[in-house]
């Protein structure tokens, strides 16, 4: 019994020692970003983009979508979802890899912004101090903002006027509630939910944002039945 108690604490010594390491890693390469480039500087590049787009460019429904579908508690956490990353790292542990990564938007923006895709937990928690730089500067209908001006939708557009002018061939605000929520779903996996690549994967994930919309009580099944008549 002495024996397996004495593993048990090397064990957890050894966990917490390699978890100040990462986090010290995570640390210097937050650091280093905002060190060559400070976060004021960081959101006037952003902003100078071509075809940035405003929340008061886009449909409510639209952002309503996004919100359900990437981060539900976006307006009520303080930058960073803890459930979601609990959630995350069980089933990273249970799946025996890096599958999910429970990152709200605003650590989405965070590595959209300064960081690579690259899935490391030294680069997860740089995130993590970036985003709590964001929460503390910006208030969060611009960190939304930001946000949707740092995405990927495929096709090579970066923002959502670029994306809804590709897809829809009309303006954001002209988007009706089939298109907004289709649109949002699309950054995920931009080259696999494109409706110009797979019209019928990227109504697929338009259905799985429509269950979240229904699940977190944005719409009601009887909404999200006429939004999906629009499509038909």
């Amino acid at each position: 019994m002495k024996f397996f108690r004495n593993i048990l604490i090397l064990l957890l010594i050894a966990f917490f020692i390699l978890a100040g390491m990462k986090i010290n890693e995570g640390y210097q390469l937050y650091k280093d970003a905002i060190t060559e480039m400070p976060l004021e500087e960081k959101v006037e590049e952003i902003k100078s983009i071509n075809n940035y787009t405003t929340l008061e460019e886009v449909p409510e429904m639209y952002i309503k979508a996004v919100v359900a579908v990437e981060d539900h508690r976006f307006y009520t956490h303080s930058g960073v979802d803890v459930i979601s990353i609990i959630r995350a790292v069980w089933n990273d542990i249970i799946s025996l890899k890096l599958a999910e990564g429970g990152s709200s938007i605003t650590q989405q923006l965070a590595k959209n912004s300064y960081f690579t895709q690259e899935k490391k937990l030294s680069r997860k928690i740089a995130e993590i101090y970036m985003a709590f730089d964001y929460e503390k500067n910006y208030s969060k209908d611009e960190i939304l903002e930001f946000y949707l001006n740092t995405s990927y939708f495929g096709e090579g557009c970066y923002t959502v006027k670029e994306a809804s002018r590709t897809y829809f061939d009309k303006e954001p605000i002209e988007m009706n509630d089939y298109e907004s929520i289709m649109l949002a779903g699309i950054p995920n996996a931009p080259s696999v939910y494109a409706p110009t690549v797979n019209p019928e994967l990227a109504k697929e994930r338009q259905l799985q944002v429509i269950d979240k919309m229904i699940r977190y009580n944005v719409i009601t099944e009887r909404e999200a039945n006429e939004i999906l008549e629009m499509g038909e």
